[in-house]
């Protein structure tokens, strides 16, 4: 791979301060929002072998905080990637495909090293 795909939603502002940031060093990227375009499982288990499904799984989010206790309790990586795949604003935005590996969410300090 030799494009960076970038992954979320455009109305967050991490996402937003994200492609902000790539466009500020004239990073090239190809965008794929997950409210228009969804996510499939198997990407969801490729980047949870890669940084953890614990990583991925937004549980601050008003979609976690809105899903009924029992639908929270014993989630292990498969219901977490059920559950990101059937609520995409469920995972941490952004997550960044690069030749380098994965990122998720930004730090602006990873992201250097890693893209820049």
């Amino acid at each position: 791979m030799t494009e960076i795909h970038l992954y979320g939603i455009p109305n967050c502002d991490t996402v937003r301060k994200a492609r902000k940031w790539l466009d500020g060093r004239g990073v090239g990227y190809v965008f794929h929002d997950f409210r228009k375009e969804g996510v499939d499982a198997e990407k969801l288990r490729g980047w949870a072998a890669t940084v953890g499904w614990e990583l991925l799984l937004n549980r601050r989010g008003t979609t976690w905080r809105k899903l009924p206790d029992d639908a929270k309790a014993d989630v292990d990586e498969a219901r977490a990637i059920e559950l990101m795949a059937e609520h995409p604003s469920m995972i941490k935005r952004p997550v960044v495909e690069h030749p380098g590996g994965v990122l998720v969410g930004f730090d602006e300090a990873a992201w250097e090293a890693a893209l820049a």
